[in-house]
């Protein structure tokens, strides 16, 4: 696998790498003393630059099968295939080197900086010191972290989200050409979950790497993956397709019960904020003085503004009512804005935060959270009536299809019928 140039820090460039094709052949994987293989004789081919999404019951070996592609479980047998190279039989410490690895809970290393966790792969594979310093700089800001600010600090003064994301950051730092997550977003809040699905969507759509992605949410499947293999017991594929394939036509009644109710809704998940008119509002800064604020609420058609903090990110919605109360001092005025949403987050996502606010409007951020725009809730209900007007059309073009094709096969039998009386 090629290296990566080294890229000025000030602005990432997307890397140059793509994905390689997994290939999957007849892999199982046994444990003593249980009489049935923990996954049985899977197969499966993922396309290079795809994100594909495992999702299944607890046990039923989707994390197994995801740690057999890197061989920190070894498949009892079978056959794994990575680009053009099998990998099954190759030094295991080499071929993680090669694959990315995120985790659950980071794995960030407790005593080393947020660069010397990043910097670990790319010092094993023999990089310079001036290269390892340039692409530690460049993956903190691919991710949204101010490499000034982060530099330096230890995994314990960061969030949970900020963990993750430094996950992420040295799991991609010597630029493998595969990525694996074994349920990444699940031990931190549904908000900041949210943000790092949608900073995943952000990623893979610069890197077009590949990416095994494992997860129990059926929701996140939807939203995160390319395609998704819906897993039974022991592994076995129920159904390997688009999202929107299995939630218009899941493949048997154990699929159904993970699409669950509400599959209409569920496809909220596959239209993105960058997809619908992000709308201009008034803004004022935090800086301003209450004077001017008044002036730019005046000079605007509404009755509120948008107050940004020092680095451009969504503070407070002012309303006028605010302003007139605030005596001088807007230190306890307006209403703190408590959710945004990114380009990449999903319409499910933007109902979900536009519905929890009283103002029926959400505020649209950028890689670092500053501020670009609203939706709200006359878009999102428009996009909604949009897409049922297309299913509409759709299933009245299918229902016209069929009964083309039942009149067509009626007159085929028909001329049967003719031909075999004209012939007796």
């Amino acid at each position: 696998m090629s290296e990566p140039t080294s890229a000025p820090t000030t602005s990432p460039q997307p890397a140059v790498t793509s994905g390689a094709p997994i290939q999957l052949e007849n892999l199982t994987k046994r444990y003593p003393g249980n009489p049935n293989p923990s996954v049985d004789d899977v197969s499966m081919e993922i396309k290079a630059g795809e994100l594909v999404v495992f999702v299944g019951p607890s046990g039923c070996g989707k994390s197994t099968t995801l740690k057999m592609i890197n061989r920190l479980i070894e498949p009892s047998s079978g056959r794994i295939r990575i680009g053009d190279e099998d990998v099954t039989d190759m030094d295991p410490v080499k071929l993680r080197r090669k694959i990315g690895y995120a985790i659950q809970s980071s794995g960030l290393f407790p005593h080393m900086t947020v660069a010397e966790n990043i910097a670990l792969v790319p010092k094993m594979t023999g990089w310079s010191k001036s290269r390892v310093k340039d692409r530690v700089e460049e993956m903190l800001d691919l991710v949204g972290l101010d490499p000034r600010e982060f530099h330096g600090r230890y995994p314990r003064q960061l969030s949970g989200g900020q963990q993750q994301r430094v996950g992420v950051a040295r799991a991609l730092a010597a630029d493998p050409p595969v990525l694996l997550m074994d349920e990444p977003f699940g031990a931190v809040d549904p908000i900041t979950r949210d943000h790092l699905q949608d900073e995943l969507i952000r990623l893979q759509h610069e890197l077009h790497k590949t990416i095994v992605f494992v997860t129990h949410d059926f929701d996140e499947a939807i939203k995160l993956g390319d395609r998704i293999a819906v897993l039974r017991e022991r592994s076995h594929i129920a159904q390997f397709d688009t999202p929107e394939a299995i939630l218009t036509n899941p493949a048997d009644d154990f699929v159904s019960g993970f699409v669950g109710a509400g599959a209409a809704l569920k496809r909220l998940n596959l239209t993105r904020v960058r997809d619908v008119e992000i709308a201009e509002f008034p803004t004022v800064s935090v800086d301003d003085p209450l004077q001017q604020i008044f002036s730019t609420l005046r000079a605007g058609q509404g009755n509120e503004l948008l107050m940004l903090d020092r680095r451009g990110r969504p503070y407070k919605w002012l309303r006028r009512g605010d302003l007139m109360r605030a005596k001088g001092s807007l230190a306890r005025a307006g209403q703190l804005v408590h959710d945004t949403v990114t380009r990449d987050a999903t319409l499910h996502d933007a109902l979900e935060a536009v519905l929890t606010d009283s103002g029926g409007r959400v505020a649209v951020t950028g890689r670092r959270g500053e501020y670009i725009g609203v939706v709200d809730m006359e878009t999102l209900m428009n996009s909604v009536h949009e897409m049922l007007e297309a299913d509409r059309l759709t299933a009245a073009e299918h229902a016209h299809d069929l009964e083309e094709l039942r009149h067509h096969r009626v007159e085929r039998d028909l001329e049967g019928l003719r031909d075999g009386s004209e012939g007796s």
